[in-house]
């Protein structure tokens, strides 16, 4: 069998070319050849790709705040008027949001919108991201109207993104947008997140919420990226609390430890007992991604999409990380075996 795909071209519009980390300005990772091999990987595992409709800004304000949103649309414009300017936004103040009040200039925008130096806003950002959303919708509405799944190649990703501000390559949450729009048509709604860095931004917009459960499986973060957040003990606030698991790993993490995690995760999402499921697919815990978190086989990716799959909810797969290595392809064309065959076996 085969499930609905989706990619819009215009995400191609955004294209990084630094940011810093450690100090150092080094080139982009997050590039536009990341969904040129995802496309190819997917189109080996029978997938055909369709082009995504343009859904608006509707789907994204349900989980952005409109000054975030005015934010992304505007501020690159506004950066290039200041003299002497870089072309890619990114911010050289963080402060305390909690002090103050909200900025007004470019620069003080930027720090209040930009989590870190690792979400540079160019001049194609906006587009791509506004149809990296738009490819959200159209795999969930297919979820919605009967396929047992449909995978949405978003890039750049999401999942670290929060209602108001960006991150870790990360500038619309794909994931939340799914989620919340599952949530119409489903009193509860899960987000299984596998990419190797935790959903930071998936869990603050969730975190006071019991309708959506979010469980990430990730690197741990006392060494790894978010490094503030992601720890076993954040479980949710308010009305959500329980409603939130993070399973953090160590970095050298394989195959076989890392399904039985995922087994846990999977039996936290069936308790729940959902309606339906965002997956956040990441594919940079492969062990030769150039992020160098986990050490898991492209046969591990096999494993976990046949472990999804087996839930037999609707699902709808929203691509997150995973960059350049000569992998990359092949390990989505392994996961989505996987996947395809616990849903042939189902239908």
């Amino acid at each position: 069998m085969t499930i609905p795909a989706y990619y819009a071209p215009e995400q191609a519009a955004h294209d990084p070319q630094s940011f810093m980390v450690l100090g150092q300005f080094r080139k982009a990772e997050e590039v536009p050849e990341r969904a040129e091999r995802l496309l190819t990987g997917g189109q080996a595992a029978g997938l055909d790709f369709l082009r995504p409709t343009d859904a608006g800004l509707g789907p994204a304000a349900a989980v952005h705040t409109p000054e975030y949103l005015r934010f992304l649309a505007e501020i690159h414009k506004r950066w290039s008027e200041i003299p002497g300017a870089g072309p890619e936004v990114i911010p050289n103040v963080h402060l305390d949001r909690s002090l103050g009040g909200y900025p007004t200039s470019p620069v003080g925008l930027a720090s209040w919108h930009q989590a870190d130096t690792a979400c540079p806003i160019g001049p194609g950002t906006w587009e791509a991201v506004r149809w990296g959303a738009s490819t959200a919708v159209a795999a969930t509405d297919a979820v919605l109207e009967g396929a047992p799944a449909a995978y949405a190649l978003c890039r750049p990703p999401g999942h670290h993104a929060y209602a108001d501000q960006a991150g870790g390559f990360c500038f619309l949450n794909n994931t939340a947008i799914a989620a919340q729009r599952l949530r119409q048509h489903h009193a509860r709604v899960a987000v299984l997140d596998v990419d190797v860095h935790h959903g930071n931004g998936t869990q603050g917009i969730f975190y006071g919420r019991d309708d959506v459960l979010t469980v990430s499986v990730h690197s741990d973060p006392r060494d790894y990226y978010p490094f503030v957040v992601g720890y076993a003990h954040e479980r949710g606030v308010g009305a959500g609390l329980g409603y939130n698991r993070n399973i953090p790993l160590p970095k050298a993490t394989a195959d076989h430890a890392y399904l039985e995690a995922l087994s846990d995760a999977i039996r936290q999402i069936q308790a729940f007992q959902p309606g339906a499921l965002v997956l956040a697919l990441g594919l940079d815990a492969y062990e030769g991604d150039p992020l160098k978190g986990m050490c898991l086989s492209t046969a591990g990716f096999e494993a976990i999409g046949a472990a999804v799959g087996e839930m037999a909810l609707p699902m709808v797969v929203v691509q997150e990380g995973g960059y350049l290595c000569p992998e990359l392809a092949g390990n989505l064309t392994s996961f989505l075996t996987g996947l395809l065959a616990a849903l042939g076996e189902r239908h």
